[in-house]
């Protein structure tokens, strides 16, 4: 089996949360929001390694995350960037050597799926790059001065990214030596190596794997931890 290795990105603030603790560690019906992904990630055959991404006053609460998930899986918790992009080249520099894929997730996504993982894994191998996302629904307007409407774009073949995302290790490490170089910056993964002109995979994502970002988004994961029980 092709081994695998999955970067957790826990190193985000909750500012917009309204906390000043890092946000994956907030409690989700009685355990860390990191806790969640990480079991997923832990029990997947597809996962050989796991290195997670926090902020550096953030690795012993990691720790403790880790210990009490059980997960042998996690090589490394190592200390992550001022951006989420500096995060993620920090942890691929835990990567195994041995390692021919790397799969992305943010740890905000407490809803991972064992499905979704697997999907997107596999749509990985047939491809070089695969990314989990879900069509746009919503009539997009891209915005002008004082808030004025400057257009209405055609929502037809528009996604709205997810992870996680999954690359051939060599093409993600390439397209990250590139951004240092060229000084580009993304908000994902997927859109770096998309300009190195390798081909990126839409794999259908799931409604229920949701960022939290905002006080709603709490509340929307306790509703959806509630409707599981």
């Amino acid at each position: 089996m092709p081994f695998l290795s999955m970067i957790i990105a826990a190193a985000g603030r909750g500012r917009r949360l309204g906390r000043e603790v890092n946000k994956v560690f907030l409690p989700l019906a009685g355990k860390p929001m990191l806790a969640y992904s990480l079991a997923v990630a832990a029990a997947s055959p597809l996962v050989d390694e796991i290195i997670i991404v926090t902020r550096p006053d953030d690795i012993p609460l990691c720790r403790q995350v880790v210990a009490g998930e059980g997960a042998g899986k996690v090589k490394a918790i190592v200390a992550g960037g001022a951006e989420r992009q500096d995060s993620i080249a920090e942890g691929l520099k835990a990567v195994a050597r041995a390692a021919e894929w790397v799969a992305v997730h943010d740890g905000a996504r407490p809803f991972l799926t064992p499905a979704l993982l697997e999907k997107t894994i596999l749509a990985a191998r047939t491809t070089g790059a695969a990314i989990a996302a879900l069509p746009v629904k919503e009539t997009i307007k891209q915005g002008g001065e004082a808030g004025i409407v400057a257009a209405t774009l055609d929502r037809k073949g528009l996604w709205s990214a997810q992870t996680p995302q999954v690359f051939r290790r060599e093409w993600l490490v390439d397209a990250y030596r590139e951004a240092a170089e060229k000084g580009w910056q993304a908000t994902d993964d997927a859109a770096l190596v998309e300009r190195l002109g390798y081909p990126v995979k839409l794999v259908p994502g799931e409604e229920t794997n949701i960022k939290i970002t905002t006080p709603g988004d709490l509340v929307l994961a306790g509703a959806l931890l509630a409707g599981e029980k």
